[in-house]
């Protein structure tokens, strides 16, 4: 991606390692995200993908390497509190409150973040507060209008968004978005587009995307990893006309 002149990463990446035993599976992996990135991530089955974005959020620790966020190394930090500097990742498979509101899902996040016990003030001004933050994430999205349906009556693309809207109320710095695509049906998959155009343009974001023609529309770099360990990084055409990534990856999905 085109860099400001003096402008430091937000997320950086160096020499990364990750064996479970004797199989590598993060194989000295480098990247950069500047503020405003928009970075797509692709792979084959087993390539790492999900292994560095555990590595990246602390759910697993590298064997070396460093994380720095912000120009401050995150190595040994346990995940909440890197979500709390600013890295917050969405899930492949939603972890909502299934029988809260869509709402209250966001104000719970909202709540946890300002530091306050949301259970036992419920009903008091601090969480009427939280509730308003969480309309306008839910407005922002696109989806405010079902704020007040539970979220196990919400079609899955609302709970999709839903989860996205949880990760912008904890107000982060690098974004990473895990296949916030999978599950919903094709006929519905602009529903995931038109959200990820409305992401704050100041967030650095990583998509962890199977959908290639999903990743091809959003991201503006595109890194692709095999194997554990970066193949190469470009454009997407740069990437479309790579013959070596057409031969392990694209080629046997689609003409690009």
């Amino acid at each position: 991606m085109s860099v400001a002149t003096g402008e430091k990463p937000v997320l950086s990446v160096r020499s990364l390692c990750k064996n479970f035993g004797a199989l590598a599976v993060t194989q000295s992996v480098s990247l950069d995200l500047y503020p405003g990135a928009r970075l797509g991530l692709i792979g084959p089955n087993g390539a790492g993908k999900t292994t560095l974005v555990n590595l990246l959020t602390g759910m697993l620790a590298p064997n070396s390497g460093d994380i720095s966020l912000n120009g401050e190394s995150i190595n040994g930090i346990r995940p909440e509190q890197r979500v709390k500097k600013g890295l917050v990742r969405t899930h492949q498979i939603n972890t909502l409150l299934m029988e809260h509101t869509m709402r209250d899902n966001v104000a719970i996040a909202v709540a946890e973040r300002r530091g306050f016990a949301w259970r036992t003030l419920r009903y008091g001004p601090q969480w009427r507060a939280c509730l308003e933050e969480a309309h306008t994430y839910l407005s922002g999205l696109g989806v405010a209008a079902a704020g007040d349906r539970r979220v196990s009556e919400l079609p899955y693309g609302q709970q999709r968004l839903l989860e996205i809207a949880i990760a912008l109320s904890l107000k982060p710095k690098v974004l990473l978005l895990d296949e916030p695509g999978a599950g919903i049906p094709s006929t519905d998959s602009h529903i995931i587009d038109e959200a990820l155009e409305k992401l704050p343009a100041e967030i650095a974001i990583l998509l962890i995307e199977h959908d290639m023609d999903l990743v091809f529309r959003f991201a503006r770099d595109i890194t692709v990893m095999v194997q554990g360990a970066v193949l190469i990084s470009g454009t997407p055409a740069e990437i479309a006309k790579n013959p070596e990534v057409r031969a392990v990856y694209l080629g046997r999905s689609q003409q690009v």
